[in-house]
């Protein structure tokens, strides 16, 4: 009887080992380890920006702006006292004070450039400092730059104020003064807690300094943290996988998020320090990714989009459900601002007629800011097809659903421009995709294409440029 039940428990075991694999070829028969595609944080993606758009296209949409409609600003720290090597941001390794304070001064000035051309009346909904490191800050320059932005920009009494925090560079006195700025969600890097994998990326990192962190936050007052993992790092194993997520688990998040690392030693030369034999394989990544988003569901996270989880009743969560999620440069967002203005060296701004990027090396920026110029070097003006297919595009990553219906009621008859790419979708994915007059749906089983999916619908395709992989 009980071999019986063995024998049983085992054949399932393998029907069910040879239904993944199964499923496993068909991914890869269409494209999964060996397409590189775009993240679509934006549409057209940023190798598609040209000169061509600039720092007049920057002034005439500042001016254009609705000052009841609240916008969302984002400020670019690009320092690091460590260089990471997965990284592929635009980071410069610091380790004085001295560039920072300097930079501090220039963002200043940048923003009493761009304060005049504001209408009047015009608030902030949201603020994210990203980097590089924003919590190399100390106090003093904290108070200094978030009371600049706030003489520019009068916050919403709804607000948001995030900042991406490295625990091994921040402190108590960092904390309280980010919270006395109002500071409301902390968004943690962690990547992994496995020390052979920290050293083989170049950021140590102990799972106590984290956890010493996220205390010191929740004592602070935050109560919305967001945490960074990455899978298909160097020597990552299901075993160490594993590990990482469950002391991820303990910290308590409210969001996560889970990348897939990007090798690309093309873009970004430091990665040239990580042993490309070291890296998982394209089955391997795979795995790690559906291991950690099974141990996620197990926790009671909700899935959100390809690579983001949040608790119930988080923000993130009800804007999926609710059909509010959008894509931004940070990634799957609630935020319902329809401006994003960027400052900084690289950032870049959002507005409805289209995108503008600052000088992307800190030394442009700063030559262009005391010149006293705009800082707007490149962009993409958007033209009404642009609109038709970044949201065609937005609406797959977020909700795995192209909604045909609500496209023609907003677009009209220019959205019959996309009939051609929707039957070329359904004849290449075949089950794997819905399509009918209404809608275009990915399947679940087709969910792990979806980039690939949604970059049928892209225009522009800029010679020689090479994204990352799509799994």
């Amino acid at each position: 009887m009980i071999s019986g039940l063995i024998l049983r428990k085992v054949a399932r075991l393998e029907k069910g080992h040879s239904k993944v694999m199964k499923q496993i070829d068909h991914l890869q028969a269409l494209g999964l380890f060996d397409s590189r595609v775009p993240r679509y944080t934006s549409y057209p993606t940023a190798p598609v920006f040209t000169a061509a758009v600039g720092a007049a296209d920057q002034a005439r949409e500042l001016q254009a702006l609705d000052p009841d409609v609240p916008v969302s600003v984002y400020l670019h720290i690009p320092f690091c006292e460590r260089l990471c090597w997965f990284c592929a941001c635009r980071t410069q390794g610091t380790q004085t004070l001295s560039p920072v304070e300097s930079y501090i001064g220039t963002l200043e000035q940048e923003l009493k450039q761009v304060a005049p051309l504001l209408p009047k009346g015009l608030r902030m909904g949201r603020m994210h400092w990203g980097g590089g490191t924003p919590t190399i800050l100390p106090p003093a320059f904290i108070h200094r730059l978030a009371q600049a932005v706030k003489a520019v920009f009068p916050q919403t009494d709804d607000w948001e104020f995030s900042v991406e925090i490295d625990p091994t560079m921040v402190d108590r006195d960092k904390i309280a003064a980010l919270a006395a700025e109002g500071m409301n969600r902390a968004s943690i890097g962690i990547q992994d807690f496995d020390p052979l994998v920290q050293q083989a990326i170049g950021r140590e990192q102990p799972f106590e300094v984290t956890k010493a962190c996220v205390e010191d936050l929740r004592a602070a007052g935050i109560t919305s943290l967001n945490a960074d993992l990455v899978y298909g790092l160097p020597h990552q194993t299901p075993e160490r996988m594993a590990d990482t997520v469950e002391k991820v688990l303990s910290l308590k998040p409210d969001r996560l998020a889970l990348f897939g690392y990007a090798h690309v030693p093309w873009v970004a030369k430091r990665q040239k320090l990580i042993k490309e034999e070291t890296l998982p394989d394209d089955q391997a990544r795979y795995h790690l990714a559906g291991l950690s988003a099974e141990k996620f569901a197990e926790a009671g996270f909700a899935a959100i989009g390809i690579d983001h989880f949040a608790k119930p009743g988080d923000g993130l969560e009800v804007a999926a459900r609710t059909g509010h999620l959008r894509r931004n440069f940070q990634g799957y967002t609630d935020d319902t601002c329809p401006t994003l203005i960027g400052f900084g060296a690289s950032s870049i701004s959002r507005f409805t007629g289209g995108y503008i990027q600052n000088a992307a090396a800190t030394p442009a920026y700063v030559q262009r800011v005391e010149a006293g110029h705009l800082t707007g070097a490149r962009g993409h003006v958007m033209s009404d097809e642009d609109l038709l297919r970044g949201r065609a595009i937005e609406m797959l990553m977020c909700e795995f659903r192209l909604n045909r219906v609500e496209l023609r009621q907003r677009f009209g008859s220019l959205a019959a421009m996309l009939d051609a790419d929707l039957a070329r979708i359904a004849a290449r994915f075949g089950d794997l995709v819905q399509l009918d007059d209404a809608a275009l749906k990915i399947l679940p089983e087709g969910r792990p294409l979806t980039r690939i999916i949604a970059s049928c619908f892209d225009a522009h395709v800029p010679e020689g440029v090479r994204y990352s992989r799509a799994s």
